[in-house]
């Protein structure tokens, strides 16, 4: 079980997280709103290069925010904790034999 040291220190872990992550996101507004503009500029939208930019870091954004919130479907801390007592038991299992 942890003590409330370990849970304080894993909750600030998390907040820090999620901190970075609307950090990130807000400069991902600034930086796309100047280049927008910056393309709106050089030729009103006729080629909006932006959109290539806005998209590829969009993406980048999206991964961010499911490793902050901890939003991966696949590898969650459930999945951590099964594979751990899978290990566990596997290792007992072949101590026992020895």
């Amino acid at each position: 079980m942890k003590n409330s040291e370990e849970k304080y220190l894993e909750a600030k872990r998390k907040v820090e997280k999620i901190k970075a992550f609307y950090g990130h996101l807000t400069v991902f507004l600034i930086i796309n709103l100047l280049l927008a503009a910056l393309n709106y500029y050089d030729n009103n939208w006729r080629s909006p290069w932006f959109l290539w930019v806005t998209l590829g870091w969009g993406i980048g954004l999206v991964f961010d925010y499911l490793k902050a919130f901890e939003k991966n479907p696949l590898f969650n801390k459930k999945w951590e904790e099964r594979k751990i007592n899978e290990y566990m038991e596997k290792e007992e299992q072949r101590q026992n034999w020895e």
